[in-house]
């Protein structure tokens, strides 16, 4: 019996020996993990204390690593760097890091904040199929959020912001069955929202701010969980969203609403926050706003809202911010407003009877209510003459430029009959397919004439340094294709094969990405038949402080040489035929056509000349070299609008009108060298050959 006893002692130490020796292989194996996490993160400041000794499921954790354990294996990583952490070395792969982090398969937390990671995120995080909580804010990721997301069927909180995101919110992200913290703010992620946000039935915060989302607002009324939104800084609207009423901070500031506000924004009684400035609301202003019985701030300033003020008015007694500014209210200011010294009260550029000088005459408030409703017709009526004009003038110029083409190439050709009557119907044809007068109504909106018009290109999207280094052999010499005032040129090849055209601009000011963005969203914009088109952009950023070094700027390569190669220069021995020709000008014509009135604000002075013209294999002309903001900011020119250089004195129009003239001029100079074959050197030589063209043309 002893002996039995003793042999049963013995066999469970065995098995008791081999369970903690199994426990303590698992944690070795997943402090390595940790370890090679610390060198790939080139050992920052908040990971200094990990070592190869290191307990860390005991670590006390602080407001920089935490490392949670459950049964031997770690379920919650948090690592949150120095805010500005610049971008990781150049040698650092977010692929291999994300592989790494695979190695922890009960992960159900993880936090990188702050660490400088950069790259796509790779689609292979989805295999952390426990996640939960997944958040990677204020690095450098960029791209398309990673479908394979749309696999992780416990994540409850997805937090990407400040990072560079781009592409539209997938339509996946509905799919996410218990997703109830969705936050993508300060990315530069575009489109409509999808319809299936509405899908979320958990979701109890979406925070969209600071991108580039445009158009109405999904229905989000089901969504009875909902308890923030936050879409400040983009460009949604008219209309007011559809949602539920359990809010409790609701932003909808630096948008595109304009309508009034629907009746159910009074029914919200849990709302403590709501910021709808900076937009075009109009209606008189829903005075119990300010008594909704937990709300703390209020702001409404800068829109068109009206109605009068009472002094009775009742306010909530948590109220601490009211913003009333720049609206068209009359009337007297609520005394609640004013009995609380803590509570801070902002009502300047109404016209409220207040005895300061801070407010306008009555008398504007009543007139600019009058005409909410009529100024933006007004402006369209303004915007459809100058459009006009424009039309006018350029085909007075055309007109009596193709009238001289057609009785040139009438007299070179031996059978009159035969030609003309193709040379007849292509102007007409051409010249038939105007663009309407109001296009782009704002400048985020891509019209339909630009989507026809770029039909061949591939998406425009954000390239990494990697593909640009890759696509020109590292700035090999003999990618070189020249240097200008608008940065160096190389020619690049794609992994798909496709040639394309890389400039290369550097920095003279210390910007970070998002400074820039606005003049990115601008260029990624000008894309159309007639131009040579950009297909993304590059940024470049200094280690130290992620400000922006240079910037790759990539556009389609146009392999047959310049319009003027064609008909005076190296390809002069095969000179294009006078329908060619013909083509060729109203390609640029329409080019043009589509800086000044294909986008908002237009591209004005672009400096034309008949070497920035080039032909496609088709023969098809573009235009490659037009005026970009970014490259006057740069070089620390005066920019208004787009179009550089103008006299401050100048009113928009004007200066517009004065812009589009120089365009104008230059146009006429590339139609006579088409006409005369050869190129001009002087101005006295330009005035010559005009006044000869003109005779032909009487």
């Amino acid at each position: 019996m002893a002996k039995a006893f003793q042999c049963s002692a013995i066999l469970l130490c065995v098995v008791l020996v081999l369970l903690i020796s199994g426990s303590e292989q698992l944690q070795s194996s997943q402090g390595e993990i940790l370890l090679r996490i610390q060198r790939l993160l080139n050992y920052p400041s908040a990971l200094s204390s990990w070592n190869s000794t290191t307990d860390f499921c005991n670590t006390e954790p602080n407001a920089s690593v935490t490392v949670v354990c459950y049964e031997n294996s770690i379920t919650q990583l948090h690592i949150i760097g120095n805010k500005g952490t610049p971008l990781l070395p150049r040698n650092f792969s977010i692929d291999s890091f994300v592989t790494t982090l695979v190695g922890l398969p009960n992960l159900k937390v993880l936090t990188l904040v702050s660490l400088g990671l950069w790259g796509p995120l790779p689609g292979k995080i989805a295999r952390l199929s426990s996640l939960e909580i997944l958040n990677v804010s204020s690095n450098f990721l960029y791209d398309a959020v990673p479908e394979e997301i749309s696999s992780l069927s416990a994540l409850q909180s997805l937090v990407l912001d400040d990072n560079m995101f781009a592409d539209e919110v997938p339509n996946w992200i509905g799919s996410l069955p218990v997703l109830s913290v969705l936050s993508l703010k300060k990315n530069m992620l575009n489109g409509s929202l999808p319809d299936s946000l509405s899908n979320l039935d958990n979701l109890r915060v979406l925070v969209l701010s600071h991108n580039y989302f445009r158009g109405e607002v999904p229905d989000l009324s089901s969504l009875t969980n909902l308890q923030v939104l936050d879409l400040e800084d983009n460009a949604l609207g008219p209309q007011f969203p559809l949602l539920g009423n359990k809010l409790i901070s609701l932003v909808l500031s630096k948008n595109k609403f304009r309508d009034g506000l629907p009746a159910e924004v009074t029914s919200y009684y849990q709302l403590q926050r709501l910021d709808l400035s900076s937009n075009k609301f109009v209606g008189p202003f829903p005075q119990s706003l300010l008594s909704l019985p937990s709300v703390t701030y209020l702001n409404v300033a800068d829109n068109k809202f009206t109605g009068m003020l009472f002094e009775n008015q009742s306010c909530s007694a948590d109220l601490e911010f009211v913003d009333l500014s720049s609206n068209l209210m009359t009337g007297q200011l609520p005394n609640c407003l004013l009995q609380d010294s803590k509570r801070k009260v902002l009502y300047a550029a109404n016209c409220l009877a207040t005895g300061d000088g801070n407010q306008h005459p009555i008398s504007l408030c009543l007139n600019e209510a009058l005409a909410v409703g009529i100024l933006p017709q007004r402006q369209k009526r303004k915007a459809s003459k100058e459009t006009i004009a424009f039309g006018v003038i350029g085909g007075i110029v055309g007109g009596i430029a193709l009238v001289g083409l057609i009785y040139l190439a009438v007299r070179k050709v031996k059978s009159r009959k035969t030609i003309k009557r193709p040379n007849t119907r292509l102007i007409a044809e051409n010249s038939s397919t105007g663009y309407p007068s109001n296009l782009l109504p704002d400048a985020r909106y891509i019209s339909q004439t630009m989507k026809l018009g770029a039909l061949g290109l591939p998406p425009y999207r954000t390239f990494s340094l990697e593909e640009v280094e890759e696509a020109t052999n590292n700035f090999d010499t003999s990618a070189f294709m020249g240097e200008g005032s608008q940065g160096q040129m190389y020619r690049g090849r794609l992994k798909d094969g496709s040639l394309v055209a890389i400039r290369c601009l550097k920095m003279k000011r210390s910007h970070s990405t998002q400074n820039f963005m606005h003049h990115i969203e601008l260029i990624s914009k000008l894309r159309h038949r007639h131009l040579v088109s950009a297909l993304g952009h590059c940024f470049e950023c200094y280690l130290d402080d992620s400000s922006v070094s240079r910037i790759f700027l990539v556009f389609e390569y146009v392999p047959n040489g310049t319009l003027r190669s064609w008909i005076s220069g190296g390809h002069a021995w095969q000179k294009l035929q006078w329908t060619h020709r013909i083509a060729a000008a109203i390609g640029v014509a329409k080019g043009i056509q589509f800086l000044h009135t294909g986008i908002v604000p237009g591209v004005y002075s672009n400096n034309l000349k008949i070497t920035d013209v080039l032909l496609d294999q088709n023969l098809v002309a573009k235009i490659s070299s037009y005026n970009l903001p970014l490259l006057a900011e740069n070089k620390g020119m005066l920019v208004h609008g787009t179009s550089s250089g103008a006299s401050k004195d100048l009113s928009t129009s004007a200066r517009i009108n004065q812009d589009q003239k120089v365009d104008v001029y230059d146009f006429g100079l590339i139609l006579l060298e088409i006409i005369v074959g050869r190129s001009l050197t002087s101005k006295n030589e330009v005035r010559v050959l005009k006044d000869q063209v003109t005779d032909i043309s009487l």
